[in-house]
């Protein structure tokens, strides 16, 4: 049983892995496109564009062919944040916004702000993505992340962004009908 990126009670998504799985030192793209349900497409073109670079990338062999690209278990971790964030609507824009920023405004990588023990934490409503630092200060990080935010109400309504595998999910067998 797998698990999925963000604890959501409205979506019945669950924290961590499962004890079955077990980490390892890397990960092949077809088992990041498995864990993920990323394309290989999709992390082709992600580390081409820069949003999220293996740390042992394809290569060409002797025998004329390439190597598969490997990542480590932290770049599995915000890889599974980045693509659980784009099935909630965000764009590639947004997600490179967003670790840019972490990286020049708050010296953070993704993993560090999502679970790994950062000084600043990320929430979400959906719509924007927040950075909660240290200090308790809130900042927008798609709109204005240089500007603290006057945070008035229910904080509440914001869902913590940590990344988990996510559950697979059977596909049922049409049943034809019997003559």
């Amino acid at each position: 049983m797998l698990k999925c990126p963000i604890n959501d009670q409205t979506t019945g998504w669950q924290n961590g892995l499962d004890d079955d799985m077990r980490l390892k030192a890397t990960y092949s793209s077809r088992e990041v496109a498995a864990l993920t349900g990323l394309t290989a497409r999709q992390l082709q073109l992600w580390d081409a564009g820069g949003l999220l670079s293996p740390a042992v990338p394809s290569h060409k062999t002797a025998a004329g062919g390439y190597t598969e690209r490997r990542y480590t278990p932290v770049e599995l971790f915000e890889l599974l944040v980045l693509a659980d964030l784009k099935r909630r609507g965000f764009t590639i824009q947004q997600l490179h916004q967003i670790l840019i920023v972490l990286r020049d405004r708050f010296g953070q990588r993704l993993f560090d702000a999502t679970g790994g023990g950062g000084s600043v934490q990320l929430l979400t409503d959906g719509h924007e993505i927040y950075a909660r630092a240290e200090s308790g200060a809130f900042f927008n990080l798609l709109k204005d992340p240089e500007q603290p935010m006057l945070v008035v109400g229910n904080e509440g309504l914001l869902k913590e962004l940590s990344g988990k595998v996510r559950k697979e999910t059977k596909k049922k067998k049409a049943r034809r009908p019997e003559a």
